[in-house]
């Protein structure tokens, strides 16, 4: 499994009240657990910026990501991003890797 980030900005139409939030969240998830099952939440966040959210997901590959992402997108009216991420301790053994092969 990979892991991903996921960015979402909401429409301003998407929310109409506070309530709207939880409603949103719930209908959204359920779509993506019929639809991407493969796929587990490792955290979410709310953010004060640009984004509303950001989520770090666990996938089997980029196709199940795209997935997600076009389930946010339609369901929720939002905008998304998706960014590979990858553990710092893995990150420092392809550095180590590359240096050792020079």
């Amino acid at each position: 499994m990979s892991t991903f980030v996921l960015l979402t900005r909401l429409s301003p139409q998407a929310l109409h009240q506070p309530r709207s939030y939880e409603t949103l969240e719930r209908h959204v998830a359920e779509q993506v657990r019929v639809h991407c099952p493969e796929v587990a939440w490792i955290g979410s966040y709310a953010l004060l910026g640009p984004w509303d959210y950001l989520d770090i997901v666990s996938a089997p590959d980029l196709a199940s990501m795209t997935r997600l992402s076009v389930l946010v997108r339609s369901h929720a009216q939002a905008h998304t991003e998706v960014w590979p991420a990858v553990a710092w301790p893995e990150f420092k053994q392809m550095l180590h890797l590359l240096a050792s092969q020079r």
